[in-house]
């Protein structure tokens, strides 16, 4: 089953005198971030009234009502969610949040490799972190090659590894 609202990134600090705070970020980038009006404490139980912009590496969220250095530093180290139905990904593309821990299975075969454990951003392309049973890293690289259907879903990803993932083959 698939969360309704993701973590988007953390306050880490304050930014001015007037209540805006520093997030890092844990998505694609600040402009992500920048597109919500509205954002989320304690996993969508608490609905947040915010303006944000990108600034270098991170975005600066005004929440609305916190009009102080010191009510912003209050919330140094909360975690931001957002909601999933309000971000528009374009087809094709997952959260990582969705990814990690899925099955990795043989396109041909359905034979089980393991579970996704990381996505790594390598700028080509992403590589898929697996961890086979015995705790056995492997990293499959996110190409149509390799990686033939995604399905968070269903909890799976279908591959068709090439020569040299796994030791076994020649």
């Amino acid at each position: 089953m698939l969360k309704s609202y993701l973590e988007i990134g953390k306050i880490v600090g304050t930014h001015g005198i007037q209540g805006e705070m520093r997030v890092e970020c844990w998505c694609d980038s600040p402009d992500f971030v920048a597109q919500f009006k509205t954002l989320y404490f304690n996993e969508g139980k608490e609905k947040l009234s915010v303006k944000a912009r990108p600034h270098k590496n991170i975005a600066l969220v005004k929440i609305k009502g916190i009009d102080s250095i010191e009510q912003a530093d209050t919330l140094r180290g909360k975690v931001l969610y957002m909601k999933r139905s309000d971000a528009k990904l374009p087809k094709g593309v997952h959260f990582v949040q969705d990814l990690v821990g899925l099955e990795i299975r043989d396109f041909d075969t359905d034979e089980v490799y393991g579970k996704l454990t990381d996505v790594l951003k390598t700028g080509a392309n992403d590589v898929y972190e697996l961890k086979d049973k015995d705790g056995k890293a492997y990293y499959i690289p996110v190409i149509p090659d390799v990686v033939k259907e995604i399905s968070p879903e269903s909890g799976y990803v279908l591959i068709t590894p090439m020569k040299g993932i796994f030791d076994d083959e020649d």
